[in-house]
């Protein structure tokens, strides 16, 4: 069975392996807590940013899903766990380093620094202005460069189950500008998975995988058009002291490549995605 180490198992992490263990795969989950994995998982208790190699590391690793997540904003923290831990864990790898089928490094569409509404793809420039999008640069050229076959997943703005900050905010009153509009990209944490379980799959089948992906749906949308669905779902009026918005930069993530490979969003635009939440 083909064996996989997911790096950072926590939220999306968890719940990809969660897939691939149904799927009947090895799955190793790489966390601080270990008894926080589900069930299934073979831990690796470790600390990303610290330099030893663990010693549940496995002997051989077929896969490698490297997806911690910060928790917050801040330059210092993803420079030691994006890409210094991302060189720990390929370190650790070894000899065993050239026996990796693939790599995969998730990233995100803050990489970009366009902010006039236009359309991107991965083929856009990727300047990030801030320094935590420069980090996650910095990861993916550690990635890249790593001398594995690797891909680099952006993925936009995750919501989901326990994800709710823009729910409640609307519930609040929340106001947006409707000019000039602020398009927003996002991906339910459930599209998001699917979409990295299937370019494991497409790796195991032997696909050839491309050095980049967006992980978006199919819709970028203004955010005062999102707000204003999700008011009037939670029956909410905008008020004048409602949250406001802090969200800078426009821009337009496009998923196409994505779909090339036969991947598709159970949620194509916010509307099903927010609505089934709701609904939970």
């Amino acid at each position: 069975m083909p064996r996989v180490v997911i790096a950072g198992c926590g939220d999306v992490g968890s719940a990809l392996a969660s897939c691939l263990v149904a799927r009947g795969w090895q799955v190793y989950g790489l966390r601080r807590d270990v008894a926080r994995l589900p069930e299934g998982v073979l831990p690796i208790a470790a600390d990303l940013c610290a330099a030893e190699r663990p010693a549940d590391w496995p002997e051989k690793v077929d896969y490698l899903v490297f997806c911690p997540a910060a928790g917050k904003r801040d330059a210092e923290l993803y420079q030691r766990l994006y890409v210094q831990g991302l060189e720990n864990v390929i370190g650790w790898l070894g000899q065993d380093k050239k026996n990796l089928r693939h790599l995969l490094q998730v990233s995100s569409t803050g990489v970009y620094a366009q902010q006039d509404g236009e359309w991107v793809s991965e083929n856009s420039r990727a300047e990030a202005a801030s320094e935590t999008g420069k980090a996650l640069l910095a990861a993916e050229d550690v990635a890249l460069r790593s001398g594995v076959p690797a891909s680099v997943v952006r993925l936009a703005g995750i919501y989901g189950p326990g994800r709710n900050r823009l729910i409640e905010q609307a519930r609040a009153g929340m106001t947006v500008p409707a000019e000039p509009p602020q398009y927003t990209n996002r991906i339910h944490r459930d599209d998001a998975v699917g979409l990295l379980e299937h370019l494991l799959l497409q790796a195991e089948a032997r696909e050839l995988l491309a050095p980049c992906y967006l992980g978006v749906d199919d819709e970028p949308a203004a955010l005062h058009e999102v707000v204003q669905w999700l008011r009037e779902q939670v029956g909410a009026e905008a008020r004048a002291d409602g949250p406001g918005s802090t969200r800078v930069g426009s821009k337009r993530c496009s998923n196409a490549l994505a779909r090339e490979t036969g991947w598709a969003p159970q949620y194509p635009t916010y509307r099903e995605g927010y609505a089934a939440l709701l609904g939970q």
